[in-house]
């Protein structure tokens, strides 16, 4: 294995003293290291991967140097349109070193939501012309690689990649830990969102653990898992998933149980929210001001205004809870208001035993769609 410290400190002999990027739990020791070693201006972490490369850019255009991104193979996605359309050497040629973490590679079992995008991973890469290795596990190897890359983007000005299997960094404890003294853990408070809701309600929950600790409450309770939509990948998008189902199915209540850094990855499908305005649609936001699935690397969540963000996008009512009985309060009031938001600040952490669903995604997809047809 890579230690963190060799890897930046290698990357800092080759002039990189920049970082941004969205935390992947392939990737979490050496963010860690980045987040200990790095102030605010050198290491910013981005709400999607796009805001990344745009950082970096900026970063270049501002001191010539070359900046590094970090992101899951998920993130791809959302990197494609600026490293396409803004620092591709056909429009503004702008250097950048990526470092990708790659979950679901061919002939390595993973969860449902990465075997597609393993499969794509380097095939995107070639698809957008840009030069990539799979970061080696051995240290002068990957050194060796380190000093290939920064070589070639220096020559050519483009982007090259490194890709990182699991396994190839060592253990590295992030020290520079936010804490926060909210008392009501996530699922808890999962559980009592789910246990106030009417039998004809449906839930569409966000990646990562919430979708994980909603459907072990469910299993708990001897429930079937008919009611919950479970967005086990596509991060930041249960909301539109939420919204698309709450306008065709007026009659029900529909919750959206949302993370705070997947709002926040793609904020701006509040105002679509609010500017379609179902009065069925109850957003719950379960903020613990961190990407807790990989590594705990902070979000603004506890930073900025969700209820002032709400409601300026015209939700009708938007509440911030912190205890149990806020939340119950605020549940209570759930049935005589429109389009709302209920921020919940929960505490950072999970249950080291925490499960996985035990249905496929299609699965899990069909029995959500003949409970809407009861």
């Amino acid at each position: 294995m890579i230690t963190p410290q060799f890897f930046i400190e290698k990357l800092k002999s080759e002039g990189v003293e920049f970082y941004a990027g969205v935390p992947d739990s392939l990737l979490k020791n050496v963010c860690a290291y980045i987040t200990d070693h790095f102030d605010g201006r050198h290491n910013i972490i981005a709400a999607n991967e796009g805001g990344a490369v745009a950082l970096a850019a900026g970063y270049h255009l501002a001191t010539g140097k070359v900046g590094c991104v970090y992101m899951q193979n998920s993130g791809e996605g959302n990197a494609v349109n600026p490293l396409a359309s803004l620092t591709d050497h056909e429009v503004y040629h702008i250097p950048l070193l990526l470092l990708i973490g790659w979950r679901g590679r061919p002939g390595v079992h993973d969860e449902p939501q990465h075997v597609k995008q393993g499969k794509v991973t380097t095939g995107l890469l070639n698809v957008m012309g840009i030069n990539y290795e799979v970061l080696s596990k051995e240290e002068e190897q990957a050194a060796r690689q380190i000093e290939k890359a920064m070589r070639s983007i220096r020559e050519t000005g483009d982007a090259y990649a490194l890709v990182v299997e699991k396994d190839t960094f060592d253990s590295y404890t992030l020290q520079n830990v936010e804490k926060n003294d909210y008392t009501m853990s996530r699922e808890e408070a999962i559980r009592a969102v789910a246990a106030s809701m009417p039998d004809d309600a449906v839930i569409v929950s966000t990646t990562g653990m919430i979708s994980r600790e909603l459907f072990e409450y469910r299993t708990a309770m001897g429930q079937g898992h008919e009611r919950d939509f479970l967005t086990v990948g596509s991060m930041g998008h249960a909301s539109m998933i939420a919204l698309g189902i709450a306008l065709q199915h007026p009659e029900r209540k529909v919750y959206c149980f949302d993370g705070d850094g997947a709002s926040i990855m793609h904020m701006g499908n509040m105002a679509i929210v609010g500017s379609k305005h179902p009065n069925n649609y109850v957003h719950v936001v379960f903020n613990n001001g961190a990407h807790d699935s990989v590594g705990g690397q902070p979000t603004v969540g506890h930073k900025i205004d969700l209820v002032g963000i709400a409601k300026a996008m015209h939700y009708d009512d938007a509440v911030c809870v912190v205890t149990s009985e806020q939340l119950r309060k605020a549940l209570g009031d759930v049935h005589t208001k429109g389009l709302q938001l209920i921020e919940v600040r929960v505490k950072k952490g999970n249950r080291k035993d925490l499960g996985r669903p035990t249905t496929t995604p299609i699965q899990n997809k069909e029995a959500l769609m003949d409970f809407l047809k009861k």
